[in-house]
């Protein structure tokens, strides 16, 4: 191909490129990667799309276009993902924030905190978000991968909550001591049989960790659910990410627990996404 080719031309081959390789909505992928190589918002590719493009602009994106022609997530090529209205930073090392997170969001933010623990925190969108949205709380991300530390660590400082969120590496609870208002978290709740049946961006990119228990999805909601409860005010609230066919089963954990006014709820697509119960005010 000349050097005189324009962003069009490229972008069209780059469409059908990604969509011989199976890639869902290649169209917004080329265009989000050929704004990235370009260096230019996503907004004016209209205006510059029929320009020349520079050599060096056009082997940027080929490269882009090969790898997302691999499966590999646009959010690891341009190295960051958004949510609730921000940008994140992200890696191989942490899941993407996704939009059905948004649903806990919106739930914790109902309700009052001061002191709020997300555990697995990974990127750190969902403390990080509360805390910008809620100023004046004070919060604590834990995670047993240090390098999913760096990147939340990373994502409080782009977000100027840093000098408001602690990160801890910590085996869920093990190394967490204090008492929170509000415990948060999204934990690896894909069934070991499950995972074969994921998206190639999904099994083969992000870490294996953050996505399954190796074991039936529960696992991880018995261990939080044990240890959050003594670390609960009086008052406080536990509000657990779930997959869309584990609502009964995770209620009933809380509920054994001790948790009150237990409830599930759906995401904007009407799967359960959020189990959420509270610890009565008047407990010790």
């Amino acid at each position: 191909m000349s050097g005189e080719e324009t962003g069009t031309a490229l972008l069209q081959a780059a469409i059908k490129t990604l969509a011989k390789a199976g890639v869902p909505d290649p169209a917004r992928d080329a265009r989000k990667l050929f704004a990235y190589a370009s260096e230019v918002e996503a907004w004016r590719l209209t205006l510059t799309l029929p320009e020349p493009v520079l050599p060096e602009t056009k082997t940027r994106f080929s490269t882009l276009i090969a790898r997302r022609a691999a499966r590999e997530p646009v959010s690891h090529l341009i190295g960051t993902r958004d949510f609730y209205g921000r940008s994140f930073a992200v890696t191989p090392d942490v899941l993407d924030p996704r939009p059905e997170t948004e649903t806990l969001i919106e739930l914790a933010l109902r309700r009052p905190f001061r002191r709020v623990l997300d555990l697995g925190t990974g990127s750190g969108c969902i403390l990080v978000t509360l805390l910008t949205e809620r100023v004046g709380a004070l919060g604590v991300g834990g995670d047993a991968s240090a390098k999913a530390l760096a990147v939340a660590r990373r994502n409080a400082t782009r977000h100027g909550v840093d000098q408001r969120a602690t990160f801890v590496q910590s085996d869920w609870m093990g190394a967490i001591q204090q008492r929170f208002d509000l415990i948060v978290s999204n934990p690896p709740y894909i069934a070991a049989a499950e995972m074969a049946g994921l998206s190639p961006e999904v099994r083969q990119w992000e870490p294996r960790m953050a996505l399954t228990d190796e074991d039936d999805g529960l696992s991880a909601y018995r261990v939080i659910i044990q240890q959050s409860v003594p670390a609960l005010m009086p008052g406080g609230a536990l509000l657990l990410e779930i997959g869309p066919t584990q609502g009964t089963d995770v209620t009933a954990m809380a509920r054994a627990a001790g948790l009150q006014d237990v409830v599930v709820m759906p995401d904007l697509d009407g799967r359960d996404r959020v189990v959420m119960g509270q610890i009565a005010v008047a407990m010790a």
